[in-house]
């Protein structure tokens, strides 16, 4: 087949011999009136001659088919390919008007599963300021800074819960991007925000449908945790 000898580009002469066994009224005026309707778009040579790349003839033969098995106007077809264009799912071929889909979203490997926060009783433990500094590898006194600014909180004894645990082990990592504690005081307040929010959901089931509970408050979480990193990659995408 003819090309222009740009690496797999094709002229119009070409693309029209590829597309006349199935489509046997296709002209070369006629690619030249598609191409004018916007619902194509090939490049041109510094000498002003089209060439053709395996998409382009591609979205030629789905207007062509469109035109001739579902009788779609180029209006229509226009709005589809648009739609396409931006990633949705192409519409059902015996369609009567094309409704692309949004196709269905994978999960978002950084959402950790709802069983996976089905809430577990920390046991009986126990920890000092000194431990959880060791464990984590904090100064003892960013765990005091992580009290000063409600990220910890000691019980009565002066203890702190296995709960502590993985606060210290993230706010160990973030410091060391140079995030100290007193960066952190947004967190405990969104958090907080977060849990008047849940609340209004758990309280009604509290008491008489206790064993739902930690299901429901797994669920929850996951939702909070999956918006939360939808919010920040869609900002940090915007930068």
């Amino acid at each position: 087949m003819a090309t222009d000898g740009r690496g797999g580009r094709f002229t119009i002469g070409a693309v029209l011999a590829r597309l006349q066994p199935e489509f046997p009224d296709i002209t070369i005026s006629k690619i030249r009136f598609l191409e004018a309707e916007g619902l194509i778009a090939p490049e041109r040579t510094p000498s002003g001659y089209r060439t053709f790349s395996e998409r382009d003839i591609d979205r030629l033969s789905y207007v062509l088919t469109a035109q001739r098995d579902r009788f779609w106007p180029l209006k229509v077809i226009r709005e589809a390919l648009d739609a396409m264009d931006r990633g949705l799912q192409p519409p059902e071929a015996d369609a009567a008007r094309p409704r692309p889909t949004v196709p269905e979203t994978p999960g978002d490997p950084d959402v950790p599963a709802a069983a996976s926060l089905v809430a577990q009783s920390p046991g009986g433990m126990r920890l000092t300021k000194a431990e959880i500094a060791r464990t984590v590898g904090l100064p003892e006194d960013d765990v005091d800074a992580l009290c000063t600014y409600h990220l910890l909180s000691p019980g009565k004894d002066g203890h702190f819960a296995a709960s502590a645990l993985p606060i210290a082990t993230a706010a160990a990592a973030l410091r060391g991007y140079g995030i100290e504690p007193r960066h952190l005081r947004a967190f405990r307040t969104a958090a907080d925000r977060e849990l008047g929010l849940l609340q209004q959901v758990l309280s009604p089931l509290r008491g008489r449908h206790e064993d739902r509970v930690a299901q429901v408050s797994a669920e929850l979480l996951q939702q909070c945790i999956a918006l939360h990193v939808a919010l920040i990659k869609a900002s940090l995408a915007e930068r």
